[in-house]
């Protein structure tokens, strides 16, 4: 069992005081049988009345409702959490699902088809002709094998940037300017395994790593494929990875648009200014 520490903290500054409309936050790991969550504050300034919920996808979902204007808006989130997913490989795939490609049964089908569906901007020649290449028809492959094999490639080929912009590129511009952040990268993973027919979904949340193209002290993105058996799977093309006990889960959805960690509006004058700070401690046993 890991333990780890994370610090998300959001800054906002207004050029005169504004009010604020609701704003959500998706800052509270997704507990499981893989991770616990020992404590969690979350302190806001100026005060807000808080609502906690689960979203459609079983996110934690904080929204917070202010009284009057500021010019100053900020969000300290402090997590402790216990990580036990330290054996990501220790996995047993269903017997009909070993080799690709694979037919979900009929039930799983139904619960799984916002993850299958490919969304008509994805689906670009060049895209396409870049998710033949990595399997042929009669080809023999393990399924596993074939993620494996994509979560390399995109590791291998687009290079990492530390993009400011909102938002996420398009799996096609990824593939053509050949770099992207770490949610470019994910995003290119899910749309070329949903290419493939499988069920795959976008994952925000936090890494502790000292690699410097994903440095601990940030936000993380990855994917998530769900394979029968052995359920829904992590795969971090960023690094290179399989998602394991130093990735910290916070929110999944069909699309990445779907899941900032903040979000909300404000009536006032433009000109706001943010800043992030995020820290991820592993804590030791004393």
């Amino acid at each position: 069992m890991k333990r780890y520490k994370i610090v998300h903290q959001t800054y906002y500054n207004f050029p005169e005081p504004v009010r604020l409309q609701p704003h959500t936050m998706r800052l509270r790991p997704r507990e499981g049988h893989e991770l616990r969550i020992e404590s969690s504050t979350l302190e806001i300034s100026p005060d807000a009345s808080l609502r906690w919920q689960r979203d459609v996808e079983g996110n934690s979902v904080a929204t917070a409702t202010f009284n009057g204007h500021t010019q100053h808006l900020t969000f300290d989130s402090e997590v402790i959490i216990q990580q036990y997913n330290q054996l990501p490989y220790d996995f047993l795939v269903a017997d009909y699902a070993l080799n690709f490609p694979i037919h979900y049964n009929n039930e799983d089908r139904i619960v799984l088809s916002p993850y299958l569906q490919k969304s008509v901007k994805d689906e670009s020649v060049t895209l396409m002709k870049w998710v033949d290449e990595l399997w042929k028809p009669g080809q023999q492959v393990q399924t596993f094998e074939l993620l494996l094999r994509l979560n390399q490639l995109i590791f291998q080929t687009i290079k990492y940037s530390m993009r400011e912009e909102a938002g996420v590129q398009s799996a096609e511009h990824t593939l053509t300017c050949g770099s992207g952040s770490c949610r470019d990268s994910a995003n290119l993973f899910m749309v070329a395994a949903r290419q493939l027919g499988f069920a795959a979904r976008f994952v925000s949340g936090y890494i502790y790593s000292d690699s410097p193209i994903a440095q601990s002290g940030s936000t993380h993105a990855w994917a998530e494929v769900f394979i029968p058996g052995a359920g829904w799977k992590g795969f971090d093309a960023t690094t290179g990875n399989i998602v394991g006990a130093d990735h910290i889960p916070v929110a999944v959805s069909r699309s990445p648009e779907s899941v900032p960690p903040v979000a909300g509006s404000f009536i006032g004058p433009p000109g706001a200014s943010m800043k992030v700070n995020v820290w991820v401690t592993e804590l030791f046993q004393s």
